[in-house]
């Protein structure tokens, strides 16, 4: 068993895993990040559990998969209903505290945290009820090109309201270091959780500069013709009112202002360890880093996440500090749900008799050079899904399995881009169907996706019905907190911040 120690865990909303300059990047600029990683060890084949938001911070709390616990969307979310980590680590005598993002139904529940400091819950407590919807179905179409213009249209120099709210969280993460760090007689655990680089992708122009559009790369397969015709991502892009990708000027503008984004969220970070090496907190206190789920930006003739691709469904994740070895490169593939056993490890807490059937695995053997041969998995059912959606990867080999849809099949190894679907070509007859065997060994997905929607129409009735439900708000990105939704939606001019 490692040694237990503090833990800073920080974690960042829609972060592609391979756009840090420690997983390769060649663009953009992170050095808090990578310091960490040079520090420590990254994790080369991290995933979430499923790509969007409320679905992925319900496992990274409580440890599984969305088939398990029926935190299936944006609007059925995590409501402490089921034990997480934070529970854990604060029943034993622990300080676990929150500041900033974590999209669960309300602070009125009890999630595990011992304070949440201004915390980000779904908005009203009802979030995307509109998308529930798809139980039935009869998931609208985005109105007003609204999801289409967050990335087109909103997309360049600026500045938000989440912007805003980052730098609060990292002044109430600093404000609690000096004032808590040192108290108490356990390790504590600081969870520091930011609402970027999430859309819209509006930044300050100080960190606009830093990308010129010129030298912004293009997307993979994004234009018409090129790009992947397969139902499920027509779907998403029909629900999505996702045009035809032509404009290679605006493609660019939208990178230079993710990656902008990214470098805001890496500043933010910098800060906070800055504050915990002058308190002199590193020697005792590890430092960890994930992304709830990725971004494509553009690959694909896509935009956001909600599909089972590697830049939407691949994090990073960084840990550093006392027991962690220095530059080290994990390769096993790891899952968000190797959080629940691997950060109670790290805090010296047991796991309980009814933890015993969690589906991840303490990732401490792996820091320690034991790596293991295991398989990943990942799964969908919320907006732009027709139906349920399931990836599992075995070595390079990845299935992306569509409930009554043809499959998808890449080769990571010789295709990283997924730019070659076997299926489609004629080459993934005999390793597709042999894969589907070893995904239904973990859950049956057309019972996943009955059970998925059949949960989506209840919580339509709960919600007053399909009709009610359907004049309800679309809800396209959370307002951060004290901010209205209209606010939300405003940018405001040029900003040096």
């Amino acid at each position: 068993m490692t040694r237990p120690a503090n833990l800073i865990f920080f974690q960042s909303d829609n972060h592609n895993r391979q756009v840090l300059g420690c997983y390769g990047h060649l663009i953009v600029k992170t050095p808090s990040l990578d310091r960490i990683a040079a520090a420590g060890t990254r994790f080369a084949n991290a995933y979430c559990a499923s790509p969007i938001c409320c679905p992925a911070r319900a496992s990274i709390a409580t440890g599984r998969y969305p088939h398990q616990t029926g935190f299936w969307d944006n609007a059925i979310v995590y409501d402490g209903s089921v034990a997480s980590w934070m529970h854990r680590l604060r029943e034993q005598g622990h300080a676990v505290v929150a500041v900033g993002k974590l999209h669960f139904r309300s602070s009125e529940d009890d999630n595990g945290f011992a304070e949440e400091i201004v915390p980000m819950h779904l908005h009203e407590a009802r979030g995307a009820v509109k998308n529930l919807l798809r139980g039935y179905d009869a998931e609208p179409r985005c109105e007003n090109n609204s999801r289409w213009d967050l990335y087109a249209a909103r997309s360049g120099e600026g500045s938000t309201h989440y912007q805003d709210y980052d730098r609060t969280i990292t002044a109430k993460a600093i404000e609690w270091l000096r004032q808590h760090a040192r108290i108490g007689d356990k390790p504590w655990l600081l969870f520091v959780s930011y609402a970027s680089p999430h859309p819209p992708f509006t930044v300050p122009k100080r960190l606009y500069d830093l990308y010129p559009e010129r030298d912004m790369p293009l997307p993979v397969q994004f234009r018409p013709g090129e790009r992947p015709e397969h139902p499920a991502l027509e779907f998403l892009r029909m629900t999505d009112g996702t045009r035809d990708m032509t404009d290679e000027a605006m493609l660019k503008r939208v990178a230079a202002a993710y990656f902008g984004l990214i470098t805001h969220v890496d500043e933010q970070i910098g800060a906070v360890l800055k504050a915990a090496e002058e308190l002199g907190l590193l020697e005792t206190t590890r430092v960890a880093y994930t992304s709830d789920h990725g971004e494509l930006f553009g690959a694909h003739g896509l935009f956001g996440k909600k599909n089972l691709y590697e830049g939407a469904v691949g994090v990073p994740l960084l840990l550093a500090g006392p027991g962690v070895p220095r530059g080290r490169v994990v390769r096993q593939l790891t899952s968000h749900v190797d959080l629940f056993p691997t950060l109670v490890e790290g805090a010296g807490v047991r796991l309980e008799p009814r933890d015993r059937d969690l589906p991840g695995m303490s990732l401490w053997p792996a820091v320690a050079g034991g790596e293991a041969a295991r398989t990943a998995f990942a799964e969908y059912h919320a907006q732009g899904s027709r139906a349920g959606a399931f990836m599992l990867r075995e070595g390079n080999l990845k299935l992306i399995y569509h409930v009554g849809m043809p499959p998808q099949l890449f080769d990571l190894g010789a295709d990283p881009d997924e730019t070659r679907d076997l299926v489609a070509g004629g080459s993934g007859a005999k390793t597709a169907p042999q894969l589907e065997r070893k995904l239904r060994l973990i859950c049956d997905p057309e019972d996943v996706d009955r059970r998925a929607k059949a949960d989506q129409r209840a919580k339509v009735e709960f919600w007053g019905g399909r009709d009610k439900v359907a004049q309800a708000d679309q809800i396209i990105f959370t307002p951060p907190p004290g901010v209205s939704k209209e606010e939300a939606w405003a940018t405001r001019g040029p900003s040096e911040a």
